[in-house]
């Protein structure tokens, strides 16, 4: 028997809105049937919307995760949906390395910064502190 699921249990599951949801289902990535008003969801949306979800959580685009899902479509497309997916995994590692690349620079340069503040801004107390005794003493 197979399981169905509703777009309450799926939500509350996977933390999404049901307004993603349907989103999703707008975009052509999920296609529960209908009961009336009511959507049903199967294993394969369910399956789906796992993907769908990991590969945002990583930064595919909704254009690239369709063209992942119809893959498995296509005669042979399990296998086929495994190359082409890894294909854009490596392309993918390869632009979140060159990110963090740019944000370990960033984070140098702001390092940077921060002590040249500081280092102007002790100066600045030591020369007021001095300031402040010479008056003192005056």
């Amino acid at each position: 028997m197979t399981r169905i699921f509703t777009i309450r249990q799926l939500t509350k599951e996977f933390g999404v809105t049901a307004r993603a949801l349907r989103f999703y289902e707008e975009e052509g990535l999920i296609s529960p049937s209908r009961r009336g008003q009511t959507r049903l969801y199967g294993p394969r949306d369910r399956a789906r919307i796992v993907l769908i979800l990991r590969g945002r959580r990583v930064g595919f685009s909704l254009a690239e995760l369709r063209e992942l899902l119809d893959l498995y479509e296509e005669p042979g497309g399990g296998q086929l949906q495994m190359v082409e997916a890894r294909r854009k995994f490596e392309e993918r590692i390869a632009i979140l390395e060159r990110q963090k690349l740019d944000i370990d620079e960033s984070l140098r340069e702001l390092r940077r910064g921060v002590s040249q503040i500081d280092e102007a801004l002790s100066r600045q107390v030591l020369s007021n502190q001095t300031l402040s005794r010479q008056t003192v003493a005056a």
